[in-house]
């Protein structure tokens, strides 16, 4: 028995506010020798067993606080109750200096720490650049050639991928922990969450202020520049935090775009080749700000926002078409001027209040988001003859209006079931109405009278309910681990377009398992298997049947047809020499995938870009990763993936099936120089080989871009710079080729810029923060990385 004794009890702050990972540690009398040390649970509670009998010292400490330190002559199991004092006094002369890895890789996610590195400089568009895995091409995010469920804070994100772009592009990355790319989220997620991009933002949980003023200009073909101030409090049992940022910018957008379009016999007939320049003019607020009150230890409730207004946007687009005879004569020629001004807003507010019971816990979502979108444009063409002699103009005019409402509750239960198995359930409503219309008017040149286009002009009401259940589990020991759930979804979707009389009626229930298996062979190699199977359901926007024209010659249409996306996706690897590598395969099919194709009329020469979904899409691959430290201060990631891609459907006139064998490779580097590690660089390049996207063969591009920082003025401030697409190769090239489809396409963006930026900190600016998390599996993460 006296081999057998222990030391339990419970680490508080003068409040009274249990403290979460204050460290224990049993210590000889002496301090020669340590016995055993622990870390105290989110509760507070924290437990040394296996203790002999004899005289020690305990000491408990946390960042902020005075540390606790007793003699205890243990001849009995022994229960403390500890009261920790700030340390008020010292805390302008406390300077703590973080050494955390840049990538920690588990079974089925990425964890990308940026919170020590130059990243966090930049924009939270920028981070999401530099994560391994994850591509950003003008409006759209993917992992693994799949959208992502963006997530900030363990909140969903709801926005559309073009404001979503706004408003990371918006937002500093100051306040940035860590990015979570998570590729088998399990049933407590949502089943379109095939993967998950989540962002954890910092909080303050030390009693105080804490906050920051920045700015940044950036120089690509036009400047940009932006401003913004991030704010953290906390006293008693309130905490808050809020982020602003404003920007204002000036983006350029070069295309060169070939219509060939083809005769009965499918040969040349003529080609259309168009010089396309866009200039987007936007200034951007965006809003990021939680609320959290702790009213006792068994309960909390939490109010956070993420705000996007955007009270300026104006895009332009002249564009100037030569057309050709198949032997390359030059026919006659049209310019056509876009001239579009929108005003939009997107409020999202979270309302969370958690309750811990006995054993377990209960945590209330309720959220809602509204959407207010106009857009005012406006079209003038001018035709010329193979003399270039103007023959006659042509104009129209556009009115679009989009109202929506998104609301959502849920009820999440989580059951520790000892200490290495869990068990959660829930259940959520979700639903979304909006209501849109667009009015198009043809327009007099000469007079600038405008007549009702009533082709042209529509108007569509669309509800979309989900009721959704699930349960999880997961359960671990020394050799295995299992995490497996099951996910139930009921949608009903109702549309309905007033004056064209079409109606998109959806009613399915689906069932969504995923499931998760480790092996353990040693402590330095391990085997694992993974599946899930998800959604993606065509957003009320795609299923619009609305004609939005670009010119009279380029449409963009909605497609009321279209049906969800069911993925089946399964994935084996191992990690050997004790993670050092990573090996995957991988198989994954999407039943029904939808993709924005351009479909050319050769009898009428319009291109129509349209929503469809395809009849077969499989994709398999192979997966190599690598994340190791040269030295303390200087960490490599690396990865190579290759993997094939098989599209094919039936456009009406027999299938069309096409496959490419891609690789996608990726080096990042980060490194802390000088004495006091006050000047970070971070070089990331990502190879993105010929691929296959929507019939669309895409061809090499390279990513690249190196963040310096560097502390200044005794550490309150910092200055970085920013070079992103080094070498001027991640513009796209692109070709259509199948059936009578032969277009080609070189999209040159504003990717190239230097950026340089300046942020000043005040208020407790020398005290790191260390959040508190919501879930039993969100600590267990943030104990391994410790």
């Amino acid at each position: 028995m006296a081999q057998n004794l222990s030391i339990a009890g419970k680490v508080r702050d003068e409040s009274g506010l249990a403290i979460e990972f204050a460290n224990v540690i049993l210590y000889t009398e002496d301090e020669s020798d340590i016995i055993k040390g622990t870390s105290s649970d989110i509760d507070g509670m924290f437990s040394v067993n296996n203790i002999s009998s004899g005289t020690y010292k305990i000491r408990v400490s946390f960042i902020g606080f005075e540390p606790f330190d007793q003699i205890l002559n243990i001849s009995t199991d022994i229960e403390l109750n500890i009261v920790l004092n700030e340390a008020s006094e010292t805390l302008d002369e406390i300077s703590i200096t973080a050494k955390k890895p840049t990538l920690v890789r588990e079974a089925d996610r990425l964890v990308f720490n940026v919170e020590n590195t130059a990243l966090i400089e930049g924009s939270m568009l920028q981070v999401l650049k530099s994560t391994p895995g994850v591509l950003v091409l003008g409006d759209e995010i993917t992992v693994k050639n799949q959208n992502p469920t963006v997530f900030i804070n363990d909140k969903r994100v709801y926005l559309s991928a073009e404001d979503l772009n706004q408003l990371l592009e918006g937002s500093s990355a100051s306040s940035v922990k860590f990015i979570e790319v998570i590729t088998n989220p399990s049933a407590r997620y949502d089943a379109d969450s095939g993967v998950v991009l989540n962002i954890i933002m910092g909080k303050n949980l030390i009693t105080g202020y804490r906050g920051s003023i920045l700015g940044d200009y950036t120089q690509g073909v036009f400047p940009r520049y932006g401003i913004g101030s991030n704010n953290f409090f906390k006293k008693n049992k309130v905490s808050f935090n809020l982020n602003y940022n404003y920007s204002k910018d000036k983006l350029n957008r070069d295309s060169d775009d070939t219509i060939n379009f083809l005769d009965t016999n499918q040969s040349l007939d003529e080609s259309w080749q168009s010089l396309i320049n866009r200039n987007t003019y936007r200034e951007t607020h965006t809003l990021n700000a939680n609320f959290d009150y702790e009213i006792n230890d068994n309960n909390s409730l939490s109010l956070s926002s993420n705000a996007l207004y955007l009270p300026y946007f104006k895009y332009e687009i002249d564009n100037n078409t030569n057309i050709f005879s198949d032997d390359g004569t030059f026919l006659r020629r049209f310019t056509a001027d876009n001239l579009s001004r929108d005003n939009k807003y997107n409020l999202g507010f979270d309302l969370n209040f958690r309750h811990n019971l006995q054993k377990g816990n209960l945590v209330f979502n309720a959220h809602y988001t509204t959407y207010n979108y106009k857009r005012n444009q406006g079209v003038v063409s001018n035709f010329f003859n193979q003399n270039n002699t103007f023959t006659n103009a042509s104009a129209f005019n556009t009115d679009a209006n989009q109202d929506t409402d998104i609301y959502a509750g849920k009820v999440d239960y989580s059951l520790p079931i000892d200490e290495n198995s869990n068990f959660e359930a829930g259940i959520k409503f979700s639903g979304i109405d909006t209501e849109s219309d667009l009015t198009q008017f043809d327009v007099d040149v000469a007079s600038g009278q405008e007549t009702l286009d009533a082709a042209n002009s529509d108007a569509f009401d669309y509800e979309e309910r989900i009721y959704a259940a699930y349960a999880n589990f997961a359960t671990s020991s020394e050799k295995w681990s299992l995490n497996a759930g099951l996910r139930a979804e009921q949608t009903n979707v109702d549309g309905f377009s007033p004056l064209t009389d079409v109606v998109t009626i959806q009613d399915y229930l689906e069932w969504f398992p995923n499931a998760s298996i480790k092996y353990n062979i040693s402590d330095s190699y391990n085997v694992y298997v993974n599946y899930k199977r998800s959604i993606a359901r065509p957003s009320y926007s795609n299923l619009n049947p609305f004609q939005f024209f670009l010119n009279e010659n380029y449409v963009v249409s909605g497609n009321p047809n279209l049906t969800p996306v069911f993925v089946d996706h399964g994935w084996v690897g191992a990690d050997l020499l004790g993670g050092l590598f990573t090996v995957e395969a991988y198989y994954k099919n999407l039943d029904g995938a939808i993709s924005e194709i351009p479909r050319q009329n050769n009898q009428t020469n319009v291109i129509e870009f349209i929503n469809v979904n395809f009849d077969k899409t499989v994709e398999f691959g192979f997966d190599l990763l690598t994340y190791f430290n040269i030295t303390d201060n200087w960490s490599v990631y690396a990865a190579t993936s290759f993997y094939n891609i098989e599209e094919e459907t039936d456009f009406g006139s027999g299938f069309v099936t096409q496959n490419q064998w891609s690789n996608y490779s990726a080096l990042q580097s980060s490194a802390s120089f000088l004495k006091d590690n006050s000047l970070n660089a971070t070089l990331t390049l990502e190879w993105y080989g010929k691929n296959l996207q929507g019939f669309q063969i895409v061809e090499d591009r390279l990513y690249s871009n190196v963040f310096i920082s560097k502390s200044v003025l005794k550490n309150k401030g910092v200055v970085s710079l920013s070079v992103e697409d080094i070498f001027n190769y991640f513009d796209v090239e692109a070709r259509t080729r199948y059936q009578n489809q032969s277009n080609n396409l070189i999209v040159d963006y504003d990717n190239r810029f230097v950026k340089v930026a300046f942020r000043y900190k005040f208020g407790n600016t020398k005290l790191e923060t260390n959040e508190r998390r919501i879930s039993t599996e969100e600590r267990n993460r943030l104990e391994k990385k410790q």
